[in-house]
């Protein structure tokens, strides 16, 4: 067990931010890198990120910085938790520094926009599939982990020592890490339950009570099921913290930003002023598409998936999504 490690996090977003603290706290040498030095300075300067998770201080043994090279020099792993979208080009400059001795791992949650990838098959094609890598998923606000509440995360991995590795650095008094080698599951989970996490605030929204809540949630979670095992997850992994355990979370408490964006377009709201008031990147509204695109390939109908990117892409009345939910055809559970 590695009692103490140098750590480089890649993004100063909440969850960057508050698995930098983690880190801290579990006696690591964190070093947190953002890729704007506009966006770094003030974090230097407060030493704490006063935009995302303000009044929590930044300990001594963490630095921050906008110096990729000098962020990973030496580490013993780099952590991405850099939104979808950025993933790719995040490691393409990583990997002109990152040492050949350092592992990777990501807390990323989503697809890769425009070619609807898991995470792991992006890494793979820019550092190579030699490379030890893993994916942090779980039910896991930002705000609850830095702030020192009790969490628990799994680590998946194909390679199941890179996988301990990363869950002892993690693992303290208040955060529980497991283990798994279902790498597809976990991503697959992280990213399916921002969806469906906006479908249970557009539902909220409309005022639809906790019985459609309840609805969505459990029926989400059997379509999620389906496209995991399709495309070579395990069942297992949807009935943990990565699968229902993240779904309940995401679905059920305001903390979470796609569900309140899904409350915004419920309560008709434009996407744009939704986006506008959570200020942080939605990551479920870009998957929806990605989501969808994966299961046409594969030959999986969600339904609920179906509309939300009806109505966050196409114009769909977010009234009419849930009744075309509801107008479905009975049939056996």
């Amino acid at each position: 067990m590695m009692t103490s490690a140098t750590v480089a996090v890649l993004g100063v977003g909440s969850w960057g931010t508050a698995l930098a603290l983690l880190l801290t706290r579990n006696g690591h040498t964190v070093r947190l890198w953002g890729h704007d030095p506009e966006e770094v300075a003030p974090l230097c300067r407060e030493r704490e990120n006063r935009r995302y998770l303000p009044g929590i201080p930044f300990p001594a043994a963490l630095t921050v910085g906008a110096d990729l090279a000098v962020a990973v020099a030496d580490v013993e792993l780099a952590l991405a938790a850099v939104p979808s979208h950025a993933y790719r080009a995040t490691l393409e400059q990583l990997r002109r520094d990152l040492p050949t001795t350092a592992g990777l791992a990501w807390a990323t949650k989503g697809l890769e926009p425009g070619s609807s990838r898991f995470l792991h098959e992006v890494t793979d094609e820019v550092l190579g599939e030699d490379w030890p890598t893993a994916v942090i998923s779980g039910p896991s606000f930002a705000g609850e982990v830095a702030q020192g509440l009790p969490t628990a995360v799994t680590v998946a991995a194909r390679d199941m020592d890179h996988a301990r590795r990363v869950a002892v650095l993690l693992h303290g008094s208040n955060l529980r890490a497991y283990t798994s080698p279902d790498v597809i599951g976990v991503e697959l989970g992280g990213a399916i339950k921002n969806v469906l996490a906006i479908a249970a605030g557009i539902a909220d929204g409309l005022g639809f009570g906790a019985n459609a809540r309840a609805a969505l949630i459990t029926r989400g979670l059997a379509e999620m099921t389906r496209l995991g095992l399709a495309v070579g997850g395990r069942r297992e992994t949807f009935m943990g913290l990565a699968g229902i355990g993240d779904l309940v979370l995401t679905c059920t408490d305001d903390q979470s930003r796609n569900r309140r964006f899904g409350l915004a377009i419920g309560r008709g709201e434009t996407a744009e002023a939704a986006f506008s008031a959570i200020g942080q990147v939605v990551e479920g509204a870009a998957t929806a598409q990605e989501a969808l695109r994966l299961a046409r390939r594969h030959g999986v109908e969600m339904p609920i998936t179906e509309q939300v990117d009806q109505v966050l892409h196409h114009g769909q009345n977010p009234r009419q999504a849930v009744e075309i939910l509801l107008a479905r055809d009975p049939k056996a559970e």
